[in-house]
C-alpha cells in the first residue's frame, strides 16, 4: 500500500466518524495550546523584565547602605569619589524619603529623591518639558523640583505643572521639569515621585548621609572588575563591616529574574503537557475501538493480498492524521490565546521553536499510542477476522 493511499483511507475513516474524532482530538488540542500559551507567557514576562531593566541600564551597579556599624552612611563627596574607580563612567548619589506634597487643595504623600545632575544619564531618566536639575541648583541648594507624571496627574490633573509652586512638608519648591513617563518596574511605579537637588533634599528630609549610590560602567564587560574594586573600597570605608552595605549588579538581577521566569514557565508547560498524554490515551482507546469495528474489513483486505505492514501502516497513519490535525488546531488556538492575552495587558510572545516542539510532540504521541492498536490489527489472522461478527 502506498503512503498517499494510506493517508486517504485514514482521512475517509476520520470523516466517517466526525464527532468521535473531534472528541478524541480535544485532549491533544488542549495540551498543545496550553504548552505553547504558557511558554509564550513566560517569554513575554522575560521580555518585559529585560525591557524594563534595559531602561535602567544593564551596565548599572547600585550600592544600598543599611546603616549598621560605626559608619552608617556616605557623604555626597565620598559617594562621588566612587566614580573615580577604573571602568566607572559616572556616579549618582541619591537620598530618598516620603513627604506631604500640596498644591492648592490637593494633598498627596509622595516619594522625594535628592539627586545630582548625573542622575539623568546614570538612571536614564529624562524630562519631557522644562529643564533638568543642574550643578548650580545643587551648589546653591535651590528649591526646584522635577515631578513624575503620576504625581503631576494627582496634583495638577491635565494642567501643565512646569513653573508652578508646590509645598513639600511646608517648604515651597518650584517645579522646573516634568519627567517622562516610565511606567512600573518590579511591581512599583516610577512615576509617583518628585526629585529635588540632593543638597536641598538633605535639608528637606533631615538627613546628612547618602544611603543609595548608582554607578554606570563604561562597558558591560567591566562589571565584575568594577564590582570587585567597589567591594574593596567600601570595605575600607566601612572598616571591614561588610554587613553595612549591599552591592547589586543589574545584569545579574536581569539574569536571575529571567532564569526564574523560564523555570516557572517550563514547569507550568510540563504540567500542561500531561493533557497531551491524556490525549494520547484517548487516541489509543479510539483506535482500539476502530480496530474492533473494522475486524471484518481487515480480514477481507488480508484475504485479497494485503500484507501485515499494509494494515499496520493504515491504522498508524490514521492515528498520525488525528494527532497532526490536533496539533494544527492547538497551534491556532494558542495564537488566539496569545492575541487576547496581549490585548488584555499580559504579553505573550510566540516562538517557532516552541511551536515546532509542541507539534512534533503531538506527532510523537500519535505514533506512541497508535502503534499498539495498529500492531493488534496487523496481527489478526484473516480466518478469525472474517468469522468475527
Amino acid at each position: 500500500m502506498q503512503f498517499s493511499q494510506g493517508v486517504r483511507m485514514a482521512w475517509k475513516s476520520i470523516i466517517a466518524n466526525k464527532l468521535r474524532t473531534l472528541l478524541t482530538m480535544l485532549g491533544i488540542v488542549i495540551g498543545v495550546a496550553s504548552v505553547i500559551t504558557l511558554v509564550a507567557m513566560g517569554n513575554g514576562t522575560r521580555q518585559q523584565v529585560k525591557e524594563q531593566m534595559a531602561g535602567l541600564g544593564t551596565n548599572l551597579l547600585s550600592v544600598n547602605i543599611s546603616g549598621r556599624g560605626a559608619v552608617s552612611s556616605l557623604t555626597v563627596e565620598e559617594a562621588e569619589q566612587l566614580g573615580k574607580l577604573d571602568g566607572v563612567k559616572d556616579v549618582s548619589p541619591v537620598i530618598s524619603g516620603n513627604v506631604q506634597a500640596k498644591y492648592k487643595t490637593k494633598n498627596v504623600n509622595v516619594t522625594v529623591e535628592g539627586i545630582t545632575p548625573s542622575y539623568e544619564g546614570v538612571r536614564n531618566v529624562h524630562i519631557q518639558r522644562g529643564r533638568y536639575i543642574t550643578g548650580i541648583d545643587v551648589a546653591y541648594r535651590q528649591k526646584v523640583a522635577l515631578i513624575g507624571t503620576g504625581t503631576a496627574g494627582e496634583l495638577f490633573g491635565t494642567a501643565d505643572p512646569v513653573g508652578a509652586a508646590i509645598s513639600l512638608n511646608g517648604n515651597h519648591y518650584k517645579i522646573v521639569g516634568l519627567l517622562e513617563q516610565q511606567g512600573t518596574s518590579l511591581g512599583g511605579s516610577n512615576d509617583d515621585k518628585i526629585m529635588v537637588p540632593i543638597s536641598a533634599g538633605s535639608r528637606l528630609l533631615q538627613t546628612k548621609g547618602v544611603r543609595s549610590v548608582y554607578l554606570q560602567a563604561e562597558d558591560d564587560a567591566n562589571m565584575d572588575s568594577i564590582e570587585l574594586a567597589l567591594e574593596g573600597e567600601l570595605t575600607r570605608k566601612f572598616r571591614g563591616n561588610t554587613s553595612g552595605y549591599n552591592i547589586f549588579n543589574q545584569a545579574d538581577l536581569v539574569e536571575t529574574i529571567s532564569s526564574v521566569s523560564a523555570t516557572l514557565s517550563n514547569t507550568l508547560a510540563g504540567i500542561a503537557s500531561i493533557s497531551l498524554l491524556v490525549g494520547g490515551i484517548g487516541i489509543m482507546n479510539i483506535m482500539l475501538v476502530s480496530v474492533t469495528e473494522r475486524t471484518r474489513e481487515i480480514g477481507i483486505r488480508k484475504s485479497i493480498g494485503a500484507r501485515r505492514r499494509d494494515i499496520l501502516l493504515q491504522f498508524l497513519l490514521e492515528a498520525l492524521v488525528i494527532s497532526g490535525l490536533s496539533g494544527i488546531v492547538g497551534v491556532l488556538v494558542s495564537y488566539g490565546a496569545a492575541y487576547f492575552l496581549t490585548r488584555s495587558g499580559t504579553l505573550a510572545v510566540m516562538t517557532w521553536d516552541t511551536i515546532a516542539l509542541s507539534f512534533i510532540f503531538s506527532f510523537a504521541i500519535g505514533i506512541t499510542f497508535g502503534i499498539f492498536p495498529a500492531n493488534k490489527a496487523s496481527r489478526l489472522r484473516p480466518v478469525d477476522a472474517l468469522r468475527y461478527d
